[in-house]
């Protein structure tokens, strides 16, 4: 398949590319496209035809649910049974923006999007060329994040032309995203709210409007195969390089000595080694094949920048990566689950 590739600039000069995207989306085709998150791979998401196209450009396995993108609040209502007062107060807060929440879902919903479960991921996205393309296509649309299963999110269109080029019908340049990891997704449809995937929206936004909210077990403790995943990113492997990645979490010098001594051990054993570091320790490790995910002391700047990064270190073709951790608070939370599953669980306390 030849996949266009569109740079927007400017919308209303630029209509008609969109209507353009709209229609592909209208005749069952898939779209990249960007959103404040990640980018995201898009299509008509009450065409079960369609969603089938992007699980296999992804190979994405079909029990891992899909999140709905909406514009309006009557596309919502279209496609759930209710809309809890919790909700309303998330949505108002947060919406658009880069919260997920789970409803019950009504029959239209197609099954492939839910993994057969009663329930759907819904959110508005706030990038401009996202809800555009909603807007013209008419249809809620069904976007995962447009990279091949398991790799790192793409955070620039470059990122979706290595892992898309030729697998679906369009991409859409809309420069680099915003927050960089994928939304937060948020349970309300059990007694008690729960955040089954950290994102943008953190723990501490939502405790101030939801005070009862809590954190998935699971995702402290880790799930098995033998879990039904209700959002995305509970049950697989994701975010992951293709060099064997460790974590090293801890006391900071312990951390650095560590990696020091680790990477020794490694480059003299033959191997490439990578080092995913933050930004005020980088003048602690050699110069050669390091790269930095940003700051501990604004760790937006990490969120913005960590699929990016571990992106650069495959183009280093680097046999084993070495990540620092940062502080589990805000989105460092979020940060620390993208990290975590990057390195298959591997992670060594200190």
């Amino acid at each position: 398949m030849e996949t266009k590739h569109i740079k927007i600039k400017d919308l209303i000069s630029q209509a008609s590319d969109m209507e353009d995207a709209a229609d592909l989306i209208r005749s069952g085709e898939v779209v990249a496209f960007p959103t404040e998150t990640v980018y995201g791979l898009g299509a008509d998401g009450l065409n079960e035809e369609a969603v089938k196209k992007i699980f296999q450009a992804k190979g994405r396995p079909q029990d891992n649910p899909l999140i709905l993108h909406v514009d309006s609040l009557e596309m919502l209502k279209r496609l759930i049974v209710e809309i809890p007062k919790d909700a309303y107060l998330c949505m108002d807060k947060f919406w658009p923006g880069p919260l997920t929440i789970l409803f019950k879902r009504t029959h239209i919903v197609p099954g492939i999007i839910t993994a057969g479960l009663d329930t759907v991921a819904i959110r508005m996205p706030s990038h401009p060329i996202a809800l555009e393309l909603i807007k013209k296509s008419n249809t809620p649309i069904a976007a995962p994040s447009a990279n091949t299963s398991g790799r790192p999110s793409p955070t620039r269109a470059s990122h979706v032309i290595q892992d898309m080029d030729g697998k679906i019908a369009m991409i859409i340049d809309g420069g680099e995203t915003g927050v960089g990891l994928e939304s937060t997704v948020l349970d309300l449809t059990e007694d008690v709210p729960m955040i089954l995937r950290p994102g943008g929206v953190t723990l501490e936004d939502l405790r101030e409007f939801l005070p009862q909210v809590i954190i998935d077990p699971g995702l402290l403790e880790g799930t098995g195969d033998h879990v039904t995943p209700k959002s995305p990113g509970q049950k697989y492997r994701h975010y992951a390089p293709k060099a064997l990645m460790i974590l090293f979490s801890g006391d900071g010098d312990k951390v650095v000595g560590e990696i020091l001594e680790r990477a020794r051990k490694d480059e003299a054993e033959g191997k490439k080694v990578g080092l995913l570091v933050t930004e005020e320790n980088q003048h602690r490790y050699p110069e050669k094949n390091i790269v930095v995910m940003g700051s501990s002391m604004d760790k937006n700047t990490i969120a913005h920048g960590l699929f990016d990064a571990i992106r650069k270190l495959d183009e280093m073709d680097v046999d084993i990566i070495l990540c620092e951790s940062v502080e589990e608070d805000q989105i460092g939370m979020a940060i620390m689950n993208r990290l975590f599953k990057a390195a298959g669980g591997n992670r060594i306390y200190l």
